[in-house]
């Protein structure tokens, strides 16, 4: 299962982080947040050890989701060392945001 990441613990687990963290902003009223969500969740496990990978509520974490400029989700971020270096806006194909992540390992 995905972690769940919030405003309260944003800086602590993503941006001192020193794997990369992929985070999945979604809401549950999101369509398209409920299609790439078990991905999330598949993603977790399949990289567990050598990634984090988590998602924030945007409708619970209005702070983190505007720190990041969060205007259409589900947005997923790829963060490493504290920054950011890719991301995906939509529903995307699991093979789409597991090549992004390779990319950072």
């Amino acid at each position: 299962m995905a972690l769940e990441i919030t405003d309260d613990n944003f800086d602590e687990l993503v941006l001192k982080s020193e794997k990369p963290v992929v985070v999945d902003f979604w809401a549950e009223w999101c369509g398209p947040c409920r299609m790439i969500g078990p991905l999330i969740n598949e993603m977790s496990k399949e990289f567990e050890g050598k990634a984090l990978v988590g998602k924030v509520n945007v409708d619970q974490n209005a702070n983190v989701s505007a720190q990041f400029g969060v205007r259409s989700i589900p947005t997923v971020l790829f963060i490493k060392n504290g920054e950011v270096v890719d991301k995906s806006v939509g529903a995307v194909p699991k093979a789409t945001l597991e090549a992004k992540l390779n990319a950072l390992l």
